[in-house]
């Protein structure tokens, strides 16, 4: 395959095993929870998960952000190991499960384990065509720099061209995200990063601002988009506008501008780049087609990353996340089977 070799692509985040459950808003409000919205757990959220195994007739998958991501970027590549993900885990069966339906997937999985707590688990709570994610991340906050700088590991960084980080990972190791940020800059290497949401400008916008001057590429949706120009008090409402600002952020590698992509639900993609912004349609979906929209912002970076890294045009990275989406959202879960049957 073009362009393609193992350990290609690297990235860092957190390994969840999702716990995917229909529910009625009566549970939602019970916890506090909004329809759609992705959120860290609290205390109040704790026997969430056991009501869920207990009175929902729960199905577990495979689950973190950067790990779907990934794992629909192989889908499509169809050749193992071109990616690699980094992550923390417990020393326990729902690690053994992680590993195994991520290595089915053809991810190249390097998990650090910790006895300091048991592997995450999210919350994926669907109504209608709605969804609510609750994260406890446990394990998955125990990850540390020291598993990026062992010899094996370092070996990889070395190796890789792509790097992608997930906003949601600024909870856990900033250092690592520094880290890498950094080698991929010295490398002249591609670092990438997704906005993941809306908390993380709020409460993460220093972390999120020392990263963010490595982007090469930053992925948001519209509402987290709209949350960073709120924390950052652009005034600013209108989401072509925001882009552009996004743009002329500070960055380091001024030699290789920066892309921003923004996903809006069923409206178009919006591309940012130089003094351009390009619009890509999304196929429309009937309600009965749409089962399930968790997993649809993981599977449009994962289509993106899937022809970048085959150093494609943008156009075609753009188009192949929306597929990869449409493909996702008609699913339960981040789930797919079959070759993919993407056309450029």
């Amino acid at each position: 395959m073009e362009n393609l070799r193992e350990h290609l692509l690297i990235g860092c985040g957190n390994p969840l095993l999702d716990i995917v459950a229909s529910v009625d808003k009566d549970l939602l409000e019970r916890y506090n929870l909004k329809p759609n919205d992705a959120i860290l757990a609290k205390d109040e959220h704790m026997h969430l998960y056991k009501d869920l195994d207990e009175k929902y007739n729960a199905d577990y998958m495979a689950g973190g952000s950067v790990q779907n991501t990934l794992r629909v970027c192989q889908w499509i590549l169809g050749k193992p190991k071109v990616a690699t993900f980094f992550g923390c885990v417990g020393k326990d069966d729902y690690a053994k499960i992680l590993e195994k339906k991520a290595t089915q997937d053809g991810l190249n999985v390097r998990y650090q384990y910790t006895n300091e707590a048991p592997t995450g688990t999210c919350a994926v709570l669907i109504t209608g065509t709605h969804r609510s994610l609750c994260a406890h991340l446990a394990a998955a906050n125990h990850f540390t720099i020291d598993h990026l700088q062992k010899p094996d590991n370092r070996q990889l960084l070395e190796s890789a061209d792509y790097f992608y980080i997930s906003g949601f990972f600024l909870t856990v190791s900033p250092p690592s995200i520094i880290e890498i940020a950094r080698h991929a800059h010295k490398r002249k290497r591609t670092f990438m990063m997704n906005l993941s949401a809306p908390f993380v400008s709020q409460y993460y916008k220093e972390q999120l601002m020392a990263a963010m001057v490595y982007v090469d590429i930053l992925f948001g949706n519209e509402e987290e988009v709209e949350t960073f120009a709120r924390e950052h008090s652009w005034h600013v409402k209108d989401r072509k506008e925001i882009g552009q600002k996004l743009l002329t952020l500070p960055k380091e590698n001024s030699e290789r501008e920066r892309i921003v992509i923004i996903t809006q639900g069923h409206y178009p993609v919006l591309l940012f780049q130089g003094n351009n912004i390009k619009e890509f349609p999304v196929q429309q979906l009937s309600r009965e087609q749409l089962v399930d929209t968790n997993g649809a912002g993981d599977a449009f970076v994962g289509g993106f990353l899937a022809q970048y890294i085959k150093k494609k045009s943008l156009d075609v990275c753009v188009r192949c996340g929306i597929w990869a989406a449409s493909q996702i959202i008609q699913r339960s879960g981040c789930t797919f089977e079959g070759k993919p049957s993407f056309q450029e």
